[in-house]
């Protein structure tokens, strides 16, 4: 895992918007009508290329394939593990009943029409069977993907997100194994196969952990302490998942998803932050510019960090279409070198800014627009924080 040895380096939480071709392929692979299986993986490989040569010429130092090919940052498993089907029943989604829209029912009420659902909608599964790995064509034919992309841009070093077994545990309801524990450790020990090989191809890989920091939004009845009970024995589950794998060749992120609202229920990182850190990755990323969050960077001048840790702070946000300026964000930046030490600083987003593919919360040419200021707000920091450009 490159560090920020001698200048500030930037990256992002996974997720980029789709070409609409691609959509449109992807739109009738997860509603499971006919397509062109050719055409589509040969639409995927294209649009890696392109997303990863976007990136590179914005100036990014760490990218990724974008998810280019997945309907969704969690339902992109259905194809991967055994053991689940439809759920006859469907669920509603779990955010229906959080503490936000509790609070502001009026607002989330108008933002569902205002702002359109993905055009992508994926089914979630109920587990019937045992849960095994069954992804590896799948998982390989990202892994070649994002190789051919860097073969042709000379991008330094990339990332491929994957699901912690965390979220995939809340999307796919359990009707198979005797408890909730049994579960979660069963998806562990299934998704270790993944990560392991888009570790073993040389590339990092990310854990998209959303639901540590959401579960206590969604679930109103819990006190902070409950949620704490139940975030360690998921820390427990995905260390399993991670067994046996580098630590800096692991990133880890949490984010409070894709919401744009008054979000005055998130959990606070000083709640949570401990129990985080026991995660065995190199680099852990989390939201920090989102005005929720941003104070929150004081939190580090009081927390250790694991030996070697590297830290990935949101520095751009999907929570808003307003570009950040690049002297604000060398600010973040600033803030964190000067808590933790510069060298333990990678200029991050967020979250993801097409956590669904079709997600319109934020129009791709503003989201380019704020790489472009991450990239000018990183090379700010640099001359601030080295003395030179």
């Amino acid at each position: 895992m490159q560090r920020s040895t001698d200048r500030i380096l930037t990256t992002h939480a996974g997720s980029l918007p789709r070409p609409g071709d691609l959509l449109e392929l992807i739109q009738a692979k997860a509603t499971g009508r006919p397509y062109d299986q050719e055409a589509f993986a040969s639409r995927v490989k294209r649009a890696v290329g392109e997303i990863v040569r976007k990136q590179t010429e914005l100036g990014v130092d760490v990218v990724d394939d974008g998810e280019m090919g997945k309907p969704g940052f969690i339902p992109y498993v259905n194809e991967r593990l055994t053991g689940f089907e439809p759920d006859p029943e469907g669920r509603g989604s779990p955010w229906s009943g959080s503490r936000e829209v509790r609070a502001f029912p009026e607002f989330y009420e108008w933002f569902s029409r205002a702002m359109p659902s993905p055009a992508v909608r994926s089914l979630h599964m109920l587990c019937t069977g045992p849960v095994t790995y069954k992804g590896h064509q799948h998982v390989q034919a990202d892994i070649e993907n994002l190789k051919t992309a860097l073969a042709a841009t000379g991008a330094a070093e990339a990332f491929i997100p994957a699901i912690s077994p965390t979220s995939v545990e809340d999307w796919q309801r359990n009707a198979y194994y005797k408890t909730d524990e049994d579960y979660l450790f069963a998806i562990a020990d299934a998704m270790h196969e993944e990560y392991k090989a888009i570790v073993d191809a040389g590339f990092l890989v990310q854990i998209d952990d959303p639901h540590l920091a959401t579960h206590y939004v969604s679930r109103p009845e819990l006190s902070v302490d409950q949620v704490r009970r139940w975030a360690e024995v998921r820390v427990e589950a995905l260390n399993h998942a991670l067994r046996g794998l580098p630590l800096e060749r692991v990133r880890w992120h949490t984010c409070y998803g894709i919401n744009i609202g008054p979000r005055v229920h998130d959990l606070e990182l000083k709640h949570f932050v401990d129990v985080m850190l026991k995660i065995r990755a190199g680099a852990y990323s989390f939201e920090a510019a989102n005005p929720r969050h941003e104070h929150e960077w004081r939190v580090w001048e009081h927390v250790k960090l694991p030996e070697g840790a590297v830290l990935i702070p949101g520095t751009i946000t999907q929570s808003t279409v307003l570009v950040e300026h690049p002297e604000l964000i060398a600010e973040r930046i600033g803030r964190f070198a000067r808590a933790v030490g510069r060298e333990h600083v990678i200029a991050g987003a967020d979250c993801g800014f097409a956590t669904f593919a079709g997600s319109t919360e934020i129009h791709p040419s503003v989201v380019w627009a704020k790489f472009e200021a991450l990239v000018e707000g990183a090379r700010i920091a640099t001359r601030e924080l080295w003395g030179r450009g």
